[in-house]
């Protein structure tokens, strides 16, 4: 089903008379991010009709043979607002130390991160951060004693002179209130998830009858909300049971998933189980195949961040029992090509998204429609169950 066609509203481009009279605008893609950027760039000379237009910034983090590292800008900044766009959780990179291959850690990522502004000397007109998935993310608040890495991370990117961080999905949105007086925006990725779906799956019907949105436990609430708003579904939810005499690994192991419902809810629909992150993907596939045995016809799962951690062979596994039919992962991080070469695996683009937000951040113009898509999910919505009626009609 082709939905190509649907909109993301007018370029800024046509909104603005003279961009000579806004910032230069600058991308730097951070090692792991190369491909990422050179859509982005590819978009923003289509936003703003240049051809051959060139927004990247030439940089690099060089490491002497001890594992220190510098950066080095190899373009003016001077009045530039300059986007970064870096993945911590990108373990494909390597560096050399002592004349071995050392991979790149999320500690690693940051820390050339944190370089890469240094070398900008404070030139810049804005430093503007796009860290997909927030550094230290899982590690936003305190139980024990324990440090609170997020938070601290993000008040450093401050005090460094970043005026923007955009993140998506975060962990605990809250964890903002670390800068309260700096930009924060967190990024969801609904339309281009229901887009995905809608393309990938030709007989999809999301109506209340037919489908069914599934939060995998009560903190995955608020975004299950979101969808359920934007596409009038019901909502499904399980509880994790954890066992809070014991800690293993920095958590309290999972004892059960329970579902807080009536199988009726679930027999016979197509549910959509919306998370994060998939780490190793356990909890998932437990909430997946209990879901099946409860009659489900189908499926699907929308997650942020697909790491994949334990590997793709238990989903392998899952797929092959037809407990979970494809997951819809977006294009926020790297996966590997073992992952992505899988039949239930799709990989959901944004950056076309994120060079919208670029453009727009760059001629100070609101992102508040881009942030909450609600009028695109809806058109999105009524033009395929209108060509749904059409074809049933014409059949």
């Amino acid at each position: 089903m082709d939905v190509t066609g649907v909109s993301y509203g007018p370029p800024i481009a046509e909104m603005v008379d003279d961009f000579s009279t806004l910032g230069n605008l600058g991308v730097i893609a951070m090692r792991g991010c190369e491909e990422t950027g050179e859509k982005i760039n590819a978009y923003l000379n289509e936003f703003r009709f240049e051809e051959n237009a060139d927004f990247l910034l030439k940089s690099s983090c060089p490491r002497f043979n001890t594992g220190e590292a510098k950066a080095i800008i190899g373009d003016s900044v001077r009045g530039c607002d300059v986007f970064i766009l870096c993945d911590c959780y990108n373990y494909s990179v390597t560096y050399k130390m002592y004349g071995r291959d050392t991979w790149m850690s999320p500690d690693d990522h940051y820390r050339d991160l944190i370089r890469t502004i240094g070398a900008l000397n404070g030139k810049a007109r804005r430093i503007n951060v796009i860290m997909p998935m927030l550094y230290s993310s899982r590690q936003d608040n305190r139980t024990q004693r324990e440090s609170l890495d997020c938070a601290i991370s993000l008040q450093e990117l401050v005090r460094m002179g970043v005026s923007n961080i955009l993140t998506f999905d975060a962990h605990e949105p809250r964890v903002q209130n670390a800068i309260p007086l700096s930009g924060f925006d967190t990024i969801r990725p609904s339309y281009q998830m229901i887009k995905a779906l809608y393309s990938n799956v030709d007989d999809i019907e999301l109506t209340s009858d037919k489908a069914l949105i599934i939060s995998p436990d009560e903190g995955g609430m608020s975004r299950c909300l979101k969808y359920s708003s934007y596409l009038g579904l019901n909502i499904g939810m399980f509880y994790k049971r954890r066992d809070y005499s014991k800690v293993i690994k920095g958590r309290n192991p999972i004892i059960s998933h329970d579902f807080l419902g009536s199988v009726k809810d679930v027999k016979g629909k197509d549910v959509i189980i919306i998370d994060d992150i998939i780490a190793s993907g356990e909890s998932i596939l437990e909430v997946a195949r209990k879901l099946k045995e409860m009659g489900a016809r189908r499926v699907f799962v929308f997650i942020t961040f697909g790491q994949f951690s334990s590997g793709p062979d238990k989903f392998d596994e899952a797929y092959e029992k037809k407990e979970i039919h494809k997951i819809f992962v977006a294009g926020t991080n790297y996966k590997s090509d073992e992952v992505k070469s899988r039949p239930w695996f799709c990989d959901v683009d944004v950056s076309k998204y994120l060079a919208k937000i670029i453009d727009a951040l760059n001629c100070d113009h609101s992102i508040s429609g881009l942030l909450d898509p609600v009028d695109k999910i809806k058109a999105l919505a009524e033009d395929l169950r209108d060509s749904q009626i059409k074809l049933d009609m014409e059949n």
